[in-house]
């Protein structure tokens, strides 16, 4: 694709970028001497996010016809032809299979958004032409849309189009819920999931971690208990045979309340220079306040792989060995169960969790069911369950459901108990290494624990114990028929799941 622009800055360097950044007006340079941006859009925005399609049947989410976006796509064109750019080119993914060249084209204003991408695309050392390009103009409204705001996913040309957002998760997830289409197409299914090694290096065990955004995915990724060793914190796809493929080289991580004991890898890559922080709060010296949320609690930061302690390239795992479903729960969901493969594609399409800032004012502390816990797949949502229901058969995947929430309770709830990091992390390394004793639950028919190495407290592991000895067991009952209900209904509201997975919880 051809850039017409009024001047094109092709693929700066970090000091350039860095130099770019600091003029603009909402960037503060921080105590730790890398550059803090306040934005006007907090959040992607799922409502302004549309598919170029004529066959509204092949999608779930909301489609633009191709003769309305030939016409917004113009428009985008004519102002980009006024404008000064930057371009940054690289790969998604750093394996040959699944790797594909990108683009991102953005105002030289928001210069920022380039240097934060320029950090999580692996490098691109030939003159390959971008099989995917990302178009983005936070400073071009697009009238009629809601909060005058579209992201358009032309998925035939491989072409995001990216108006009047200045958040870099539009960047990020730009080229990703393209290169996911891609994968499906290919034959796999790419999941927005992290990757981590666990165990010695005798017995080195990859696991994915699937979660939406907030749900704890990046807090357990880059845990170091057990061996742990963080391969891909955002998204990852699986092909048959249990191949795994990466997609950053680094990560935007999620940095509200953030503390160097709470998550230390994080920590360390969000305070070196090189990195990029965007809404958190900050002072007129350029100190932080990681708990302030005056500007949000989805305050992020974007750092290179290269300032995450023990980062291992994806390209280094071939297989996975197990899979976590993240559910950040606060009732009767317990801190870890196993499943059947038909189970696992059920709970993958629930997708049940607490939403977060992250996916907005919309969905922040409601209960959510997003299928696959992957707000950005473009097809019918339903694909990806009868996707992951095959691959299974080709693997030795165990999957497991491990709620990184409460038990018995909201927050705030004396009767409940907090699943701490140290918990799911003892969870974790014992389904790596081994050494969790398992039954069958009544309620549910999937399996839990009934002793696990490092926790103590069966009552975590077997919620129905802690509602027995609080004579809740009514209260329990309810939320169990409630559950049953709601999620066959969930399931069966899906026109092409397969009936294997919607009868199976």
């Amino acid at each position: 694709m051809e850039i017409r622009a009024r001047s094109v800055l092709f693929n700066p360097g970090p000091d350039e970028l860095r130099e770019l950044t600091a003029a603009q007006a909402t960037a503060r340079l921080t105590e730790f001497g890398n550059y803090d941006i306040v934005t006007t859009v907090t959040a992607r925005s799922k409502g302004s996010t549309f598919i170029v399609s004529d066959q509204s049947h092949l999608h779930t989410d909301p489609v633009i016809s191709r003769e309305a976006y030939d016409a917004l796509a113009a428009s985008q064109d004519a102002y980009v032809a006024t404008r000064d750019m930057i371009v940054i080119d690289g790969y998604i993914g750093d394996h040959p299979t699944a790797r594909m060249r990108t683009r991102l084209v953005v105002e030289r204003s928001n210069a920022n958004l380039a240097a934060m991408q320029r950090l999580l695309y692996f490098p691109a050392d030939d003159t390959a032409e971008p099989e995917l390009t990302v178009i983005y103009t936070p400073n071009l409204t697009a009238p009629g849309f809601p909060d005058d705001r579209g992201i358009l996913v032309d998925l035939d040309d491989g072409v995001t189009r990216v108006f009047n957002a200045d958040y870099f998760g539009e960047s990020k997830m730009g080229g990703l819920r393209m290169w996911d289409a891609a994968m499906y197409r290919r034959g796999g299914l790419a999941m927005h999931s992290g990757l981590k090694l666990m165990g010695t290096d005798g017995r080195r065990r990859a696991g994915l971690v699937v979660g939406l955004s907030g749900t704890g995915k990046t807090t357990t990724t880059f845990s170091t208990a057990g061996g742990g060793a963080p391969v891909q914190d955002d998204f990852i796809a699986l092909f048959p045979g249990g191949r795994v493929y990466g997609t950053e080289a680094g990560t935007f991580a999620k940095v509200y309340g953030l503390t160097p004991e709470s998550e230390p890898a994080v920590w360390h890559g969000a305070t070196r220079p090189e990195s990029y922080l965007e809404n958190v709060a900050i002072d007129g010296d350029g100190r932080l306040d990681w708990f302030d949320k005056s500007h949000t609690e989805n305050s992020r930061a974007v750092i290179a792989a290269s300032d995450i302690p023990g980062f291992i390239a994806p390209a280094n795992v071939e297989t996975a060995d197990f899979m976590l479903i993240l559910n950040r729960n606060w009732n009767i969901i317990p801190a870890v169960s196993r499943l059947t493969k038909d189970e696992a594609a059920a709970y993958f399409m629930l997708g049940e969790t607490q939403g977060t800032s992250a996916g907005g004012v919309a969905e922040a502390g409601k209960a959510l069911r997003v299928p696959g816990t992957n707000p950005f797949f473009a097809y019918r949502h339903e694909w990806q369950g009868n996707r992951l229901r095959e691959l299974l058969d080709t693997c030795t995947l165990e999957v497991f459901v491990l709620n990184t929430g409460r038990v018995g309770g909201p927050d705030g709830d004396e009767q409940s108990r907090k699943i701490t990091p140290a918990t799911s992390a003892a969870i974790v390394s014992a389904i790596a290494n081994g050494g969790i004793e398992w039954t069958v639950d009544p309620d549910f028919g999937y399996e839990v624990a009934t002793a696990v190495p490092g926790v103590d407290d069966v009552e975590m592991l077997q919620p129905r114990l802690l509602y027995q000895r609080q004579q809740r067991s009514t209260e329990y009952a309810e939320v169990v028929a409630n559950l049953h209900r709601e999620r066959r209904e969930h399931l069966h509201g899906f026109r092409d799941l397969l009936p294997e997975i919607a009868g199976a919880v």
